[in-house]
């Protein structure tokens, strides 16, 4: 059995809807699962939703119709008859959005980002199941949330391995193309969980480890791996293959190509993935597979922007030993920062972290009452994996370096 992903890019519009066939129909899909994102930006759209549920109720309203009416115009561009019953299908979705903000009683913002941000997902699915069916590619939609299950850690779930390979092995039939959507579960209440920001990939893996696929391929806008993102770097390159080893390590970097938890499952049962391009399917793409470090052998480039670099030192210059940085790692894990770089001496401690949940404040404020802090906001974090001095030196120019960090193949930079 073959996974594929695709994208919100791969389906923004009635055209991409209607790419996502061509490449059905370029390289086949018997046997075939799909896993699709939420349309273009619409979990952007989402959380806009959310923070006007909570700060601005008169946008409310207005957000959610600009939702509406952006699914609507792919439909009708996808499905002339409006009578076809996928409108009364899209229209029941965004009415049960309407409900639930209505009844919702409670203020956990995490729990409401979930039950809201995940409609993006049976949508799409929804509508690319139907348009499938109407040209005479027959499928079944899944809805992932009766398989995937999950703990009750909202917006960064963790799976339930064992119960998720029951479901899935009890639900889908291996000898139908089957339709369904990235990024979502639910826990033991049935309450809709998320598996993380870009957690699509990584559902396509869980899928394929639960079927002993033959391999994943996600779909992408770019023509496989590149050694860099091309939105931030000039002359960014093709990766032909990459181990399963090194594609972690960029991940783990914060490479933006393949989510960091979707290669483990993968490698465990040494699944391959491809990395390859919608508009050129029969392109080589990018194998993630058992074997060598990388092909080409050159520098890898990556990114993180608006993060903020945290300084600590002793109030009375004594040492920071493991008391200190176990009491800081605690503060760390609880206003649930992401740590991606770490540098200590005998009386400082420094550390780069992504203030993904907005606790910042919160953070610094405990930190103060027992440590001098001194922090920056809105640094980048560059890490080249593979570094060579040219590269490093072409990364420095014209930037203020903050902290610089060096192993055997990696050097981190944090710079303003």
């Amino acid at each position: 059995m073959k996974i594929f992903k695709f994208g919100g890019a791969s389906v923004k519009d009635a055209n991409g809807v209607k790419n996502l066939v061509n490449v059905l129909q370029e390289v086949g899909y018997d046997n075939t699962l799909i896993v699709i994102s939420a349309m273009g930006k619409t979990t952007n759209a989402i959380e806009v939703v959310i923070k006007n549920y909570f700060e601005e109720s008169k946008e409310l309203q207005a957000s959610i119709q600009e939702i509406a009416k952006y699914h609507n115009e792919i439909l009708l561009e996808l499905f002339p008859n409006e009578s076809h019953p996928i409108f009364g299908k899209v229209k029941k979705f965004f009415e049960e959005m309407q409900g639930f903000l209505g009844r919702n009683k409670s203020p956990d913002y995490d729990y409401v980002y979930d039950q809201l941000v995940s409609f993006g997902e049976l949508i799409s699915t929804t509508i690319v199941s139907a348009y499938l069916n109407s040209i005479s590619i027959e499928n079944t939609w899944l809805d992932v949330r009766e398989m995937i299950k999950t703990d009750t850690n909202y917006r960064d779930a963790k799976v339930d391995w064992e119960l998720t390979q029951e479901n899935i092995k009890r639900n889908v039939n291996r000898n139908k193309l089957n339709i369904s959507q990235g990024f979502i579960g639910s826990d033991p209440n049935n309450f809709t969980t998320t598996l993380g920001r870009e957690g699509s990939d990584y559902t396509a893996a869980i899928f394929a480890y639960c079927l002993n696929a033959e391999s994943v391929t996600i779909w992408k806008d770019v023509p496989g791996v590149l050694n860099a993102d091309p939105r931030y770097f000039e002359n960014a390159q093709l990766l032909h293959n990459i181990s399963y080893r090194e594609a972690i390590e960029l991940a783990f970097y914060g490479a933006s190509v393949i989510h960091p938890k979707t290669l483990q499952p993968l490698q465990r049962k040494e699944i391959p993935l491809y990395v390859k391009s919608f508009l050129n399917p029969k392109g080589a793409g990018t194998a993630v597979a058992k074997g060598v470090g990388i092909t080409p052998n050159i520098p890898c480039f990556i990114v993180k922007k608006n993060q903020v670099l945290i300084s600590l030192s002793s109030l009375d210059f004594s040492f920071i030993v493991e008391n200190n940085i176990s009491e800081i790692f605690k503060l760390l894990h609880d206003c649930k920062m992401k740590v991606d770089v770490i540098q200590n001496s005998a009386i400082s401690f420094s550390v780069c972290v992504d203030n993904k949940f907005n606790n910042l404040e919160k953070l610094l404020k405990t930190l103060r009452s027992k440590f001098k802090v001194t922090h920056y906001e809105n640094v980048s974090l560059y890490t080249i994996r593979h570094f060579t001095e040219s590269a490093i030196e072409g990364l420095q120019k014209e930037k203020e370096i903050l902290l610089e960090q060096r192993a055997e193949q990696t050097i981190q930079l944090v710079v303003k």
